[in-house]
């Protein structure tokens, strides 16, 4: 029991010797380190799980997890040990700590993240689904936007062939009823005759034959040709989109978005994911906090002795050096 509140020390950065002398103060440091402690844990689990995520592979993760929760601890660690009470106001060293209170916010921030992907990690998966779905589907849009304006215009091109060809064969066919018609009786003459009106309508329709020939002969070359392209275009098209693969969307930037996506539409998610960072801001500051709040006891006294002896005694040495070197100086300076 002794050996693990003792380690617990150790975390929190206590001098382990003057703290033997103070046991009203073992408790709020064994405290302070547990909580030093625990929370490298967790950086320990959540940056492997966050190396896991990226590398899928096992030994590689614990190892960097117990990097990096080594790092978190270390300087967890640092954080605490560097602040000491003073007999200033509560608010004074609220300031003087408060760079310390910003960093353990950020690394609770960095240790969280992780944790809340593994916690919603099945909310995560159904999202990332759609997001990879949204993601294909774009990748599609994208080329049929970069095709669609060359395929239309050429569709148009086309179009506008077949349509001068198409209303000259319509008027072809409305002249040859014209001079049917003006033939058998049923005409404007009402005659049945081959007479000087038909001969009109009939000349008529022989210019309309010639135009619709002519048109037909100039404009299939330009259709076909227009409609190779087309083809063409279009093969390239489906080419590309052939080539498109769903390659699976679930690294880590996939899962911070889709986490940011459900929260925004699951209210329930908002406010745990709110909580959870919250969590760990409060059990990463909470050191800090307690050194800040708790009242002066003898171990602080006892350090503040400790480090003043050392300040007077380093102030000591470097007067008598001083001072022996101006008494050596004396036979050569007179």
């Amino acid at each position: 029991m002794n050996s693990i509140k003792q380690f617990f020390w150790f975390c929190s950065g206590a001098n382990i010797p003057l703290l033997k002398r103070c046991p009203t103060d073992s408790s709020k440091f064994t405290g302070i380190g547990a909580t030093v402690f625990f929370t490298g844990v967790l950086a320990a689990l959540s940056g492997g799980y966050a190396f896991f995520t990226i590398f899928e592979n096992v030994w590689w993760s614990m190892a960097f997890g117990l990097l990096w929760g080594t790092v978190i601890f270390n300087l967890d660690r640092f954080i605490v040990s560097t602040m000491k009470k003073n007999r200033k106001s509560k608010w004074q060293e609220f300031l003087m700590a408060s760079p310390r209170i910003l960093l353990a916010v950020m690394l609770a921030i960095v240790i969280s993240k992780p944790l809340e992907l593994k916690i919603f990690s099945k909310e995560i998966d159904r999202k990332l689904v759609l997001l990879e779905e949204e993601i294909y589907q774009r990748e599609i849009a994208s080329i049929d936007e970069r095709f669609i304006g060359q395929t239309n215009l050429l569709q148009e091109q086309v179009n506008s062939l077949k349509s001068e060809v198409e209303s000259k064969r319509q008027k072809r066919n409305e002249l040859a009823e014209i001079a049917r018609k003006e033939a058998d009786g049923t005409g404007g003459s009402m005659k049945r005759n081959a007479g000087p009106i038909y001969q009109i309508k009939k000349s008529d329709l022989d210019q309309a034959q010639i135009e619709l020939d002519n048109a037909v002969t100039n404009n299939q070359p330009q259709i076909e040709k227009l409609q190779s392209e087309l083809f063409l275009l279009n093969a390239q098209k489906n080419q590309e989109l052939a080539g498109i693969k769903r390659n699976p969307w679930n690294g880590m930037a996939a899962q911070l978005e889709a986490l940011r996506q459900i929260s925004l539409e699951n209210q329930a998610i908002y406010f745990a994911n709110i909580f959870i960072i919250a969590l760990f801001i409060m059990l990463e500051c909470s050191p800090v906090i307690v050194k800040i709040m708790a009242q002066r006891g003898p171990y602080d006294e006892l350090l503040e002795i400790r480090e003043h002896f050392f300040k007077n005694h380093n102030l000591e040495k470097i007067a008598q050096m001083d001072y022996e070197t101006k008494e050596r100086l004396k036979p050569l300076m007179g």
